[in-house]
């Protein structure tokens, strides 16, 4: 979960005191990046993915499921071959913001053969084998985005209970024990709240079945006055950061060949991102309750929104400087290789904008980097504060790394000594059941990276349409009953997006509403589809049989879900829950409900079940 140092932690007083320094020296070391690196060329292809396993306590005789509070031992033990042989393991472990939660990545980058396709979903297989050899009888390393039950009254064991009153958090639901025991991730979940001036507040539609109570409205009258004043009718509500950073995801990170050609793939793959969520929709219940929205997003962007009420235009401009539109948690706001579908005005720090427009930084650069310095750093350790500018760079890395956009463009590390390129990662994806499932995803983004570099593709929305799109991606079913906007025309005449974009007079010809089939599998006359020009590119790509079949079965699964043939995790679930028989159709998730969906989900997880409605015959 970004920049992870060790040390004595600052109290948010304290970090306030400190923060114009922190964002004075952080430009300073972005600076000495950019001088460093912006000529760097040549950097072939490189690509990994991010997973972070959910681990889970079974009870079966009781039939229940509660997540593990596991002790920092389990990360050492998982990390001991890496430590012992660095750099040649074929898998990395890493700690995460729960204390339930580990992420795990590759041990290396995979690379620009075709063949690396054959080892992404061996290696996801690997990630899972490795936990789950470790971890005790009854408990499972799980590919779940979020716990059913999260929040729920003993849902961890060993059991936790919330302490509204001293915890981080202030969470009527989430202890502080689910937290991982590093002073980064307290400190994040203690300094959001005390900047915000209140709990954070996320709302989530409730899905209303037939004995859902009309209006639904939780009895929380032995919880806190905060609580009892924040929750909403019809909602589901929940108030810490862990709810949001206590949930796994996929996430893919990319080596461009140079700085220009990531900025050109931050912007383009930033208009994939409304897309992809869809597919990916895995997460359709929250605090013991079945929601009306598919995806985590909208949680994330809740759980670390850090905005005061001036900031978030409740209250007049009076002790803050900015009026913001989104949390630090949330779609791109700008592009980065054309200025021209800019159509959203970007609120950024003027003082930062005038210093690196003044150190030669272009204007689409400085814009980016001056919004992303329009926040304060959320989390300081005192050993930090003093920092060689040329040689390190956690001061920038410090508010770079707590701006969570769908996309993240990521200068090479001023510790490198082989220097490592410029770099995009893709961040809207839910996690899936299965390294197949997962395995796909990365596949389909990876090769539509190389389509949209080989075919000159251009995607440029108006930056509103797609934060529209991301609003409606995560709607119930959107994958099937959503439209969202896309460009009908995606060809140039043979120069790049941007060049194209720049020369182009925005129209609302340009786009129109589509369903997220037609732009994945096209319809004759309207769009060509995301997959055939693939295939188009794939043609004059040399590829052996046993990749062609990977790449393949691959496609199949992301085809099938967009025309439906397929369940998205999300459709699954729901299904899987309104035929269990003791669901009420009230929206309530009761234990044994809860048990029974997630020994399900790991017997697909693990390859004991197979589960054609989430892929097929494979």
């Amino acid at each position: 979960m970004g920049l992870l140092d060790a040390g004595s932690v600052l109290s948010w007083e304290e970090t306030k005191k400190h923060a114009e320094i922190v964002r004075e020296r952080g430009i300073q070391q972005f600076l000495s990046l950019y001088e460093r690196f912006r000529d760097l060329e040549n950097d072939c292809l490189k690509w990994g993915d991010e997973i972070e396993f959910t681990v889970v306590h079974f009870d079966h005789e009781k039939k229940t499921a509660q997540l593990q509070l596991t002790e920092p031992a389990l990360l050492l033990r998982l990390q001991e071959k890496e430590r012992a042989n660095p750099g040649q393991t074929e898998t990395s472990w890493h700690p995460e913001y729960g204390s339930f939660m580990l992420e795990a990545t590759p041990g290396k980058p995979f690379g620009g053969a075709t063949t690396d396709f054959n080892k992404i979903e061996p290696n996801m297989k690997l990630r899972l084998k490795e936990i789950n050899e470790i971890l005790g009888d009854g408990i499972r390393g799980m590919n779940i985005t979020s716990f059913p039950r999260l929040g729920c009254p003993s849902f961890t064991n060993p059991p936790a209970v919330p302490d509204p009153k001293n915890s981080a958090s202030h969470s009527a639901f989430f202890p502080d024990q689910a937290i991982n025991p590093h002073p980064r991730f307290s400190s994040l979940t203690r300094n959001i709240r005390e900047r915000r001036g209140s709990k954070v507040a996320i709302h989530v539609p409730i899905f209303k079945d037939v004995n859902t109570p009309q209006p639904f409205v939780e009895d929380l009258s032995e919880h806190d006055e905060e609580t009892q004043r924040t929750a909403k009718p019809d909602h589901i509500y929940m108030d810490a950061m862990g709810f949001g950073m206590g949930m796994s995801c996929l996430q893919v990170t990319f080596q461009a060949c140079n700085i220009a050609e990531a900025r050109l793939l931050y912007d383009q793959l930033s208009i994939i991102c409304p897309i992809v969520l869809a597919l990916s929709a895995s997460t359709p219940i929250y605090r013991g309750y079945l929601s009306d929205q598919d995806c985590r997003w909208s949680i994330i962007e809740g759980s670390v929104d850090d905005r005061t009420r001036e900031e978030r235009g409740l209250d007049p401009l009076v002790n803050d400087k900015y009026r913001i539109p989104q949390s630090r948690y949330g779609p791109v706001s700008c592009y980065l290789a054309s200025e021209t579908y800019n159509d959203k005005p970007i609120v950024q720090n003027q003082a930062v904008y005038d210093t690196l427009r003044a150190a030669g930084i272009d204007h689409l650069m400085a814009t980016h980097i001056s919004h992303l310095f329009i926040r304060d750093p959320m989390s300081l350790f005192s050993e930090l504060l003093d920092q060689d500018l040329k040689k390190e760079s956690n001061h920038f890395e410090n508010i770079q790394s707590t701006n969570w956009q769908s996309m993240r463009f990521k200068p090479p590390p001023a510790s490198s000594h082989a220097p490592i390129g410029w770099r995009v990662e893709f961040r809207p994806s839910d996690l899936q059941l299965t390294p197949f499932q997962n395995a796909a995803l990365v596949i389909f983004v990876v090769i539509l990276t190389r389509t949209v570099l080989s075919l000159n593709l251009n995607f440029y929305l108006p930056i509103t349409k797609v934060h529209e799109n991301m609003k409606r991606a995560q709607r119930r079913g959107a994958v099937l009953n959503e439209k969202i906007y896309f460009r009908k025309n995606v060809h140039t005449d043979g120069e790049n997006a941007a060049a194209a974009a720049d020369k182009a007079t925005p129209s609302e010809d340009d786009y129109e509403e589509m369903s997220i089939n037609t732009i994945v599998n096209g319809r004759d006359g309207v769009f060509p589809g995301l997959i055939p020009l693939m295939d188009t590119y794939l043609r004059d790509v040399s590829m052996d049989v046993a990749t062609r079949c990977t790449v393949s079965r691959s496609f199949d699964l992301i085809r099938k879900r967009a025309n439906g043939e397929l369940k998205t995790v999300s459709h699954w679930m729901r299904d899987f829950v309104a035929a269990h028989p003791d669901y009420k159709k009230d929206s309530v998730i009761g234990e044994r409900v809860n048990y029974d969906l997630l020994m399900a989900c790991d017997r697909i997880s693990s390859g004991v079940d197979k589960c054609p409605d989430l892929e097929g015959s494979v």
